[in-house]
């Protein structure tokens, strides 16, 4: 749960290749390409890189990336549907460098999406901010939960899913205390200084409600609504949580992508 400082050097290492990853295939995305191909090249970025690709075998996952589309949560298997002007394509990226694992997701959104989704990215990565402001010495895992929930549901009328939670992250991609993107104030596990965590607000434009794909891995939102999801990896700190993973990589490709729009939290 707690990690050293040469453990969390090389999670940074892990989480910063996966942002490279989503970065660099982000310039790939486009109208007309498929998910599989994407994927395709994800999984080539990271074994040049010396990694395995996280996802990929765990617990039978079939692919590189969780490729969720539209009304797609997470877990989504990356399939030979184009990808068209107006989706939006939830992508969550793993990498094994050195025995350690980085983990990290985004929403990028094709041109064309409505203002109301658009709404939607820019408070759930907001969200994220405020989630990761709460991951301090002395908190509780029920803080960050809170301050998502009450951005997302109480203030802009979102729905938060229950069912999926953020994590602890080191040798296992999963590991505890669950990060839920709701709670109490005051409840729930202790920060601690050098606890690694996963935080991932996971907002569905409708209700909250999701249901399993008959594939038994896609979420999907049982309103048929557009749903988003943001992923840092960060480390517990005293007075500021310390990122490990990167959107600035990210953001930079997508505004060199006409095709993509760009999701900015100023």
């Amino acid at each position: 749960m707690i990690k050293t400082e040469e453990e969390i050097g090389l999670i940074r290492e892990s989480s910063l290749l996966v942002s490279n990853t989503l970065a660099e295939i982000s310039a790939h995305i486009k109208p007309g390409v498929t998910p599989l191909q994407i994927d395709k090249l994800a999984e080539e970025y990271i074994r040049d890189h010396g990694a395995k690709p996280g996802f990929k075998g765990y617990n039978g996952f079939p692919n590189t990336l969780c490729f969720s589309m539209n009304s797609a949560v997470v877990h989504g298997i990356p399939n030979n549907v184009e990808i068209k002007d107006g989706d939006v394509l939830s992508i969550d990226c793993g990498a094994l460098l050195n025995g350690y694992y980085g983990d990290q997701a985004f929403t990028f959104a094709l041109q064309g999406i409505s203002e109301e989704v658009l709404k939607l990215l820019h408070v759930t990565r907001k969200s994220l901010e405020l989630g990761i402001e709460q991951a301090v010495v002395g908190k509780r895992v029920g803080d960050i939960g809170f301050a998502i929930h009450q951005y997302c549901e109480k203030e802009h009328g979102y729905g938060v899913v229950r069912e999926l939670v953020g994590h602890g992250l080191g040798k296992a991609l999963h590991e505890d205390p669950e990060v839920p993107n709701y709670g109490k104030r005051g409840q729930g596990a202790k920060l601690k200084e050098n606890m690694v965590l996963a935080i991932e607000p996971m907002i569905n434009l409708g209700t909250r409600h999701v249901v399993q794909d008959k594939d038994g891995w896609t979420i999907l939102t049982r309103d048929g609504k557009v749903s988003a999801h943001y992923e840092h990896d960060i480390v517990v700190k005293k007075e500021k949580a310390e990122l490990l993973t990167d959107f600035d990589v990210i953001d930079r490709k997508i505004a060199k992508n006409k095709n993509l729009q760009e999701i900015v939290v100023k």
